[in-house]
C-alpha cells in the first residue's frame, strides 16, 4: 500500500467542477486526478458533495461547469448510450448492499451480467460461481439463499459478489462498513484490499469510518466547501499542516465546523 505513480495517466479526472443547487453551491472548483488500480477515500462533512461527485463520475448528474474524464473520455459531453458504455466499467457497493428482495443470491449477481451483457447461462453461472468464491462465500448452497436468510456481513459480501461479475475497472464502495460489527467491518476492509491486489481495480471509498480508511486506502482526498483541500497517502493527510484536514481525520474538527 502506497501513493500512486503519478507519472501514469489518470484513470479518473475532475478538471475545475463546479455545481450548485439553486444557491447552495457543492462544487466550488473541484480538481482531482484518481490513479489506476489505487484505492482513494473521499472524506468531508455531510453534505459536502461527496455523492453528487459519484454521480458527476457516471453521468448520472452533470457538473454546471468543468469537466469529468474518465479513461480520456469527457463524461460531461456524452449521450446516454456512451455514458451506459462507461456504467459497465463501474461496480457499486451501495451502504445497504442494495440486495433484490425477490431474487436469490445467484440471480441478484447475475442480474447485471443479464441487463448488459450478451452471455449464455453456462458463462453467466460460472461468473456468478467465481465472484462468490472471490468474496469468500463458496459454499453452493449460498448461492440459492434469499436476502432475508443472510446476515449483514453476508449481504454486504454478496453485494460485493455483484458489484465486480461485470469485471469492472473501477469500484465505488458507499460507506461499505456501516452498520457491521468489527469482525465483519475488518474482513470487509481486507476484501477491498484483496479485490484491488487480485483484479487490480481503482477503488473509490466515500465513509465516514476512519479507522477502515486507515486499513484499506493509498490516498485520501478531503471536500471541504466545495473544493479539495487536500490529498495524500493516509500518513500524509493524518500529519497534515492543515488544521481542518487534521482535526477532521482526528475526530477534533468542532461540530460548528462540519
Amino acid at each position: 500500500m502506497g501513493a500512486p505513480d503519478n507519472d501514469k495517466e489518470p484513470i479518473i479526472e475532475f478538471k475545475d467542477v463546479h455545481k450548485s443547487f439553486g444557491k447552495n453551491y457543492v462544487h466550488k472548483g473541484i480538481n482531482l486526478a484518481i490513479y489506476r488500480g489505487e484505492t482513494i477515500a473521499l472524506i468531508g462533512g455531510s453534505g459536502q458533495g461527496k455523492t453528487v461527485l459519484l454521480k458527476e463520475l457516471t453521468g448520472l448528474m452533470y457538473p454546471d461547469q468543468g469537466r469529468v474524464i474518465v479513461e480520456g473520455k469527457d463524461v460531461t459531453r456524452m449521450r446516454e448510450k456512451e455514458l451506459l458504455d462507461i456504467r459497465k466499467d463501474v461496480g457499486f457497493l451501495f451502504q445497504g448492499a442494495a440486495l433484490f428482495d425477490s431474487l436469490n443470491v445467484k440471480e441478484n449477481i447475475a442480474y447485471s451480467l443479464r441487463e448488459h451483457f450478451k452471455l449464455d447461462n453456462e458463462e453467466i453461472e460460472r461468473r456468478v460461481t467465481e465472484k462468490l468464491k472471490l468474496v469468500g462465500l463458496g459454499d453452493p448452497a449460498v448461492a440459492k439463499l434469499m436476502p432475508e436468510e443472510l446476515s449483514g456481513g453476508m449481504k454486504k459480501r454478496v453485494g460485493l459478489a455483484r458489484a465486480i461479475a461485470t469485471d469492472p475497472k473501477i469500484i465505488i464502495y458507499d460507506e461499505p462498513t456501516t452498520g457491521l460489527d468489527p469482525t465483519n467491518v475488518r474482513r470487509i476492509n481486507n476484501m477491498i484490499r484483496y479485490l484491488q491486489e487480485k483484479l487490480g481495480v481503482t477503488s473509490i471509498g466515500v465513509t465516514h469510518d476512519m479507522e477502515s480508511i486507515f486499513e484499506f486506502a493509498d490516498r485520501i482526498a478531503m471536500i471541504w466547501k466545495g473544493k479539495i483541500i487536500g490529498v495524500g497517502t493516509v500518513e500524509e493527510m493524518r500529519n497534515s499542516d492543515d488544521d481542518i484536514i487534521r482535526e477532521f481525520i482526528a475526530g477534533t474538527l468542532p461540530m460548528d465546523d462540519i
